[in-house]
């Protein structure tokens, strides 16, 4: 096996499992908005998946550290093969209802969570062994995981068009079990740290708050999980329920819906390789902020005034150019912060802050169309947006961004 070959097999385990996730990310809203025409519903059937999304990656962290993210992967991917596959089995015995469709859209939640964290933290062992700058990596991940989720979108928008939203979701469980296959015959065990002499759980709970104390002393993660928090809670909002709604307003079908999706995305799969190739020498803090403004307020913009459809476009692609850039600069600033034997811990804690208010984007989004209207909804999550990317010109913690540190391999 040749040095780079964990992080191919990680790629192409990533591309699976990403294109999946977004696949189900459109076919799940579209099948409630379809099928109840309730925009609160469908708010609520996306919480019901981040909610426990966010609770189970944040408390996977010691688990991860204990038994290796390779192990926690397949077991994840393997056990979401299952819980997504039932919905289309379900559908084609007509017994797929509400209250059937939101205990198994938790129990995605709850797998996909720890198998997310899980290969997010196998990044800088798969760097160190590809002997490849930190930035270099992360941008790599973060061009693989842009094209995955345009590969998704587009592939949701005609699978449903062609064989509806529950039978779409077969092609998701079984990039899910490819995903679970190549993560077992391509990468090696990593393990954090040694394996735990204390087991139990006052033992967990001590990893677990070890990882929490890192994270909150660490002021520069501090500053990027609120504002990171945010703008996730607006683009949720945005994404599962805004823009399912204004297709639907406009009289557009499911393929405008993923059309629109994979344009946001694929342009942003430039951007991610652009900042794979020059990561190492880019100002970090500017770009960060300049991509979240580009990214946030003109796509808000143009959906709640009336845009001609290439105008939407085009903003869609600007934006989606710029927001390539923001994970490889926030995942290099992470893991250079963040020691190895807490790895774990730490990047599935700043993971699922991160994601903690993403359950309740779909409710909020749905709430303010039903009480507003879409246009207004859509300007004040903007104009929202807008506030909250302004953040790193004011908050003096985002200067760290420009600090490239090596973590203490002994934490206190």
């Amino acid at each position: 096996m040749s040095r780079r070959s964990p992080f191919i097999a990680l790629a192409v385990a990533e591309t699976l499992s990403i294109s999946g996730t977004r696949l189900s990310s459109v076919a799940i809203p579209w099948l409630v908005l379809s099928t109840t025409g309730s925009p609160v519903l469908t708010g609520l059937v996306a919480m019901m998946e981040m909610l426990p999304y966010v609770v189970a990656k944040a408390l996977g962290g010691p688990l991860i550290d204990r038994l290796g993210p390779k192990r926690i992967a397949i077991i994840c991917d393997g056990a979401s093969v299952i819980a997504v596959g039932l919905v289309p089995l379900l559908h084609l015995l007509d017994l797929l209802t509400m209250p059937v469709l939101l205990p198994i859209v938790f129990a995605m939640g709850v797998l996909r969570g720890p198998s997310d964290a899980a290969k997010q933290s196998m990044v800088p062992d798969i760097a160190e062994l590809a002997s490849v700058p930190l930035e270099r990596v992360t941008g790599v991940v973060g061009a693989i995981e842009r094209l995955a989720s345009a590969a998704g979108a587009a592939g949701a928008g005609a699978l449903i068009a062609l064989v509806g939203p529950s039978q779409a979701l077969a092609v998701n469980a079984l990039t899910f079990a490819a995903a679970a296959a190549i993560v077992a015959a391509g990468i090696p065990a990593l393990r954090r740290a040694p394996k735990a002499e204390e087991t139990g759980v006052a033992a967990y709970g001590r990893e677990l708050s070890d990882g929490w104390r890192f994270l909150r002393r660490d002021a520069v993660l501090v500053a990027i999980v609120l504002m990171v928090a945010t703008t996730n809670l607006l683009d949720q909002a945005f994404f599962s329920v805004l823009i399912p709604v204004w297709t639907q307003d406009s009289g557009h079908g499911p393929a405008l819906l993923g059309t629109l999706f994979a344009v946001f995305s694929g342009a942003s799969i430039l951007g991610a390789a652009i900042a794979a190739m020059i990561g190492e020498r880019m100002p970090r803090l500017i770009v960060y902020t300049v991509a979240f403004l580009l990214t946030g307020f003109p796509r808000f913009l143009v959906f709640a005034v009336e845009t001609p459809l290439t105008l939407v476009f085009a903003t869609l692609a600007i934006g989606g150019f710029a927001s390539g850039f923001l994970n490889p600069i926030l995942s290099a600033v992470l893991f250079e912060r963040v020691p190895k034997p807490l790895m774990g811990r730490v990047t599935s804690l700043n993971a699922a802050l991160c994601w903690a208010l993403i359950p309740f984007g779909g409710l909020v989004g749905g709430a303010l169309v039903d009480t507003w209207g879409l246009s207004a909804a859509l300007l004040l999550t903007g104009f929202a947006y807008l506030a909250t990317t302004l953040a790193p010109l004011a908050h003096g913690s985002f200067r760290g961004f420009e600090k490239r540190q090596i973590a203490d391999a002994n934490p206190s």
